[in-house]
């Protein structure tokens, strides 16, 4: 099946061209779009301060970050869990151009915007002219947003993979997700209760309705064999 990474990040400002970095990532394994319980989570020393406005959306000073590892000694394992393939945000301009940006200053490729996804443009393609934050999201789908206090980027990560599930298509009735020994989320059909079956048995009058209707076609292929 098919793999993908979906990942967040939070940064010491909103402009990695004035100097902001990055400050935490975070990032869930997929497969057949669905979380596997494997992630990628890391706190990064930015070696510079941490504007008040910013510690205000993300609950990060400076002292929670003092003593974590740099970028520069993170960035191969942060590479080898997302490996080859594709990327999954919300907003992914955003976190794309902050890790490009930190590529760039170990002289490493960028990521690859032909790796893309981009929840914000799904959303609004499908909620044209709605509010289509993670929160305003999670609120229409009737995901749980108790724990979302500030924008963690692992909590934020959880979120969106459930928002992902939705925007691909929806939690199926009568389908739950369960994790399997080996982590991988496993597709198991029950039915929350029996039920008798409802046969449907047209009228006369809907018979004769259909026959006229379909006297009108021209070869028309309930008349055929």
């Amino acid at each position: 099946m098919k793999r993908a990474i979906l990942f967040d990040t939070e940064t010491t400002g909103l402009d990695p061209l004035t100097g902001d970095r990055v400050i935490e990532i975070a990032a869930l394994e997929l497969v057949g779009d669905l979380p596997t319980g494997r992630h990628y989570h890391v706190l990064i020393d930015p070696e510079r301060e941490i504007p008040e406005e910013a510690s205000r959306v993300h609950g990060y000073t400076r002292a929670h970050l003092l003593g974590q590892r740099k970028f520069g000694e993170v960035v191969d394992e942060f590479l080898a869990f997302v490996g080859d393939d594709m990327l999954i945000a919300h907003n992914a301009p955003f976190d794309f151009g902050f890790v490009d940006t930190e590529l760039a200053r170990l002289r490493l490729p960028p990521l690859g915007t032909h790796r893309m996804i981009d929840t914000l443009d799904m959303a609004r393609t499908r909620f044209p002219g709605l509010p289509n934050s993670l929160d305003a999201l999670c609120r229409r789908f009737a995901i749980d947003l108790t724990e979302r206090t500030t924008h963690n980027a692992l909590l934020d990560c959880r979120l969106l993979a459930q928002v992902y599930v939705e925007l691909m298509g929806g939690r199926q009735r009568g389908f739950e997700l369960a994790v399997e020994a080996g982590g991988l989320a496993a597709v198991s059909y029950t039915l929350s209760r029996a039920r008798a079956p409802r046969p449907i048995v047209p009228t006369d009058a809907e018979l004769e309705a259909h026959r006229a209707f379909v006297s009108q076609m021209k070869d028309p292929v309930w008349l055929r064999g």
